[in-house]
């Protein structure tokens, strides 16, 4: 590797992103990459892990390749990184060839520092043709998890990185994440190691304590009431996940209704209402986002107050990465989980769900094949577009199920599945070009969208054509809504055939169809998962139950960290009390001296957090010193 001095990598921190200097294990990384090694970084939610391969990549010759399962974060940091006039690209689903060849010829020339690319099209012969003309400085795998059998998100296309690595073996690898177990850490090293022979990772670990982050658990048999209570004790920008699509949206729907400002988010919605909503909640122009965990990654807000999960998660790996989104300005956030008694019953008959039987998964298998009428042996690197809807209707089966099933026959290698593939739009107009110019029916908007196609895209009279509404959008000084809809009135209009852009899953059969009778799904596919499925089931609960241990501390033992106390969950605050609880206690006692009753909005106190104000009522009503009716507090006598 080039030798580069620290004054020259400040030198770019400062020029390019206007900070001074490093911050915790930054430079640590940026050194062991700069010397050669293969690294691997953990470094929670906040941490700032993309300064640890921007600035190599910008004091390095050649590109960075970034391989990151998140299409939304790419396309993100890819224009953030050309608003600081850094040359970056990117190439995901949904992409045209010539675009893609576009972007791989670029870097080939040199004129890319940055290429991020999404782990599916590592294994294409067009991408590693171009990789091998390339001179690749560095490969950073993020969401480096996904590639250990063992991490809570394990993705098989995440094992072709050791096959890219054949073409580039020079460049070495920057693995980040997260969230990792001790056992996910040695996982994701053996599997992007070239060779067992291979100098093992240089491995540097941030704490996984977050100094200003109050982990709580509120158990209560009235979830939404209790929801109610927090939002108007925490003030501030809030994500309150939940797990069903049906739910983020009547969830929201309530807490309008009961005054709140709320949008609901989930991966169904159509991505123009995502990209809306999302903004309109980062822009502060609503509070509150309630959503499935199809929403958070990337998602770059630093002033979340509160994020509070409705229903228990299914790994702790989950759940701190999406309790990690609050409190990234520094400020004291919340991160809050509600836990009622019938969770431990509910979280444990997701099991079959999960894990369906193996004959089960068998019958999936075989009537796949009927689904896409592939014949027995054929079908080998087959792909086809998969209306799971469509599927299940025909074969009266459930969808959890059933993608349950394909994730785990994408596991034994006899398909890939994507649940999440992306289309770009495609369009094509339906009437001859001298017949546009007798339209007298067209809106304004509608005349402006036809007149930016005819000006960006060629062949659109003789078959589909891949859009994008963003771009439109932007020539003609229009939103990305209002493009959709005029769109959508050319179609109904039948002047164009629109389909806009849209998530489907996929499946690529990897081998030639076989009898389902005849799949092999061993202990290592099956068994053993669903052993560590149930581990990570009774983590959760041992978490939501506990009263004992510091929740922070309960984490950093969890994921192999020096456990410490934080002295701000609820079980430290309940054990060892503030040093100020008893003033507190006293400001408290001398509100309810004049005998009234006094709703929780009147206990304001400088100097006090309102979860410690809550928990010190709640003590007190406990002690029986003070009572609580129609959620009001009156000293008792």
């Amino acid at each position: 590797m080039e030798a580069v001095g620290e004054e020259k990598l400040l030198s770019i921190l400062h020029e390019y992103w206007g900070y001074d200097s490093f911050r915790s294990i930054q430079p640590d990384i940026i050194r062991s990459i700069l010397a050669g090694h293969d690294t691997l970084g953990l470094m929670p939610t906040g941490g700032g892990k993309s300064l640890t391969f921007q600035v190599p990549a910008m004091a390095l010759d050649g590109v960075c390749i970034v391989i990151t399962p998140l299409v939304a974060l790419m396309k993100d940091q890819v224009q953030a990184l050309r608003q600081r006039g850094i040359p970056a690209c990117a190439i995901y689903s949904g992409q045209t060839q010539d675009e893609v060849s576009r972007h791989l010829d670029n870097c080939v020339l040199g004129g890319n520092k940055l290429l991020y690319v999404s782990p599916e099209r590592l294994g294409s012969s067009l991408f590693q043709k171009k990789v091998s003309h390339m001179r690749v400085s560095l490969i950073t795998v993020d969401e480096a998890h996904c590639i250990s059998q063992w991490g809570h998100d394990f993705r098989p296309s995440y094992l072709e990185i050791r096959t890219l690595r054949a073409f580039v073996p020079e460049a070495p690898v920057l693995a980040l994440t997260a969230t990792a177990t001790p056992r996910v850490v040695k996982d994701i090293q053996h599997s992007l190691q070239r060779t067992p022979e291979d100098a093992p990772f240089e491995v540097f670990k941030m704490s996984f304590q977050r100094d200003n982050l109050s982990y709580v658990v509120r158990q209560t048999e009235d979830k939404y009431g209790e929801l109610l209570h927090i939002l108007r004790s925490v003030p501030g920008s809030t994500i309150i996940y939940t797990r069903s699509r049906a739910g983020c949206r009547d969830l929201a729907r309530d807490l309008v209704a009961d005054g709140e400002t709320a949008l609901y988010y989930h991966a169904g919605l159509p991505s123009f209402e995502k990209d809306e909503r999302q903004r309109r909640w980062q822009e502060g122009e609503v509070r509150i986002i309630v959503a499935t965990n199809a929403f958070g990654m990337g998602i770059d807000k630093a002033d979340v107050r509160l994020v509070l999960h409705m229903d228990l998660p299914d790994s702790l790996e989950a759940y701190f990465q999406e309790a990690g989104r609050a409190g990234r300005d520094g400020r004291r956030a919340y991160a809050v989980m509600l836990y009622a008694k019938r969770d431990a019953a509910t979280i444990r008959r997701r099991m079959p769900d999960i894990f369906p039987e193996k004959a089960y998964i068998r019958k999936v298998y075989d009537r796949l094949g009927y689904f896409f009428q592939i014949a027995i042996g054929a079908g080998r690197n087959a792909r086809f577009a998969f209306d799971l809807g469509q599927f299940c209707r025909n074969y009266h089966y459930f969808p959890i199920p059933v993608v349950s099933a394909l994730n785990i026959l994408t596991r034994a290698g006899y398909i890939h599945f994507e649940e999440n593939a992306e289309y770009a739009s495609r369009l094509t107009f339906t009437v001859r070009r001298d017949e546009l110019y007798r339209l007298h029916m067209v809106s304004e908007n509608e005349d402006k969208v036809i007149q930016a196609m005819l000006r960006i895209y060629a062949g659109l009279f003789s078959d589909y054509v891949y859009i994008e509404e963003k771009r439109i959008a932007a020539l003609i000084g229009l939103t990305e809504r209002d493009v959709f809809e005029a769109l959508a009135a050319l179609s109904h209009s039948h002047i164009v055939n629109y389909i806009p852009r849209r998530r489907t899953p996929v499946v690529t059969f990897m081998t030639g169809r076989e009898q389902g009778s005849d799949l092999e799904l061993g202990r290592d596919i099956y068994e053993d998962r669903l052993k560590d499925y149930k581990q990570r089931i009774a983590a959760v609960l041992e978490y939501a139950t506990n009263h004992d241990m510091c929740r922070s501390a309960f984490m950093q033992r969890y994921f192999g960290d020096t456990e410490k106390d934080c002295g701000i969950c609820d079980v430290c605050l309940e054990r060892k009390p503030h040093p100020a609880t008893h003033d507190l206690q006293e400001r408290i006692l001398d509100i309810l001296a004049d005998g009234r009753l006094h709703a929780i909005d009147e206990f304001r106190l400088s100097g006090f957090a309102s979860t410690e104000i809550s928990s010190t009522l709640k003590r007190l009503v406990a002690e029986e010193r003070v009572g609580l009716a129609a959620g009001k507090y009156k000293l008792l006598k």
